[in-house]
């Protein structure tokens, strides 16, 4: 079998990412099961906060896989996301067998036991079942790509010291990206394409219902509504399904049952990240509105 082989239909993957609070919708799951099944790495592209990296995590805890994670940042390097040598560990061997030559302490020095494994080769040499996250990549620097190219087209790292390590058990990749830069095309042709966006109001309700038990229909509907009509207003940050969730703990801690003018200004800042953004909104939401929106 080319793929994993966690899960034998799309229905499977709903069910047993709804069983560790994950909803996903038929796209979602279906691009999931494909990754599974041909063995591809899966690249998620969408807004920040609407479930890419939740999405791994939930595959992982779904498959009883280990999650492997290289959180990707400008100025990440070969050596922070594949491998590097243990030089402190390597001079100490080299120290103590100054009088065997340099030949002998060569041939010992770069081992495996001198080789510290980052992300990516920890992914590709394990035995068990994993689940690589390759987080935000395009925040990584573009000459990341090239690295990637190597282990996601083959499965395989080569370290000119010790030779090419190949996968023995391929991992369930997935990439995300916020799409603050375009990724390279030799980079997209080697994963499944999925794009994830903010959730239809039906679906968010139950992801809200599903995270926050304790809040009822009628306030989850509201904050539903609100939180989508930020979304339609012209923000700097537009206001993510996480942190719908989070507003809505919030208001279950503050006693609310309703949502009002009174209750939404004073959690404002749960769900809106700026201040010009909050002065926006204080000064153009229409409350009564957005809460029509949610009872129609």
């Amino acid at each position: 079998m080319i793929g994993t082989g966690y899960f034998a239909s799309v229905d499977e993957v709903v069910e047993r990412l709804a069983e560790q609070g994950y909803l996903a919708s038929a796209p979602v799951a279906t691009t999931v099961f494909l990754a599974d099944r041909l063995g591809r790495p899966l690249l998620v592209e969408g807004p920040a906060g609407v479930g890419k990296t939740e999405l791994a995590r939930a595959v992982s805890a779904a498959t009883g896989s280990r999650l492997v994670r290289l959180q990707c940042y400008e100025g990440v390097d070969e050596s922070r996301a594949l491998y590097e040598w243990n030089h402190a560990k390597q001079l100490l061997r080299i120290t103590a067998g100054r009088d065997e030559g340099w030949d002998r302490a060569r041939a010992d020095i770069f081992t495996e036991e001198y080789l510290l494994s980052r992300p990516l080769l920890t992914a590709i040499s394990g035995d068990e079942p994993t689940v690589l996250l390759v987080d935000e990549v395009d925040k990584a620097d573009v000459e990341i790509e090239g690295l990637l190219l190597e282990v996601l087209g083959d499965f395989q790292v080569t370290v000119p010291e010790l030779g090419t390590i190949v996968a023995k058990r391929r991992p369930f990749t997935v990439l995300t990206s916020n799409a603050t830069r375009d990724l390279s095309d030799a980079l997209r042709r080697r994963c499944l394409f999925l794009h994830i966006d903010f959730p239809e109001p039906e679906l968010e309700r139950r992801i809200v219902r599903a995270k926050v038990p304790g809040v009822d229909e009628a306030l989850t509907a509201s904050v539903v509504a609100v939180v989508g009509a930020l979304r339609a207003m012209d923000l700097r940050k537009a206001p993510s399904v996480a942190e719908a969730v989070d507003w809505a703990r919030t208001l279950l801690a503050l006693g609310a049952d309703t949502l009002d003018e009174e209750v939404v200004r004073a959690s404002l800042g749960v769900i809106v990240k700026h201040q010009d953004d909050i002065t926006r909104v204080r000064d153009r939401l229409r409350l009564d509105e957005a809460l029509d929106g949610a009872a129609s």
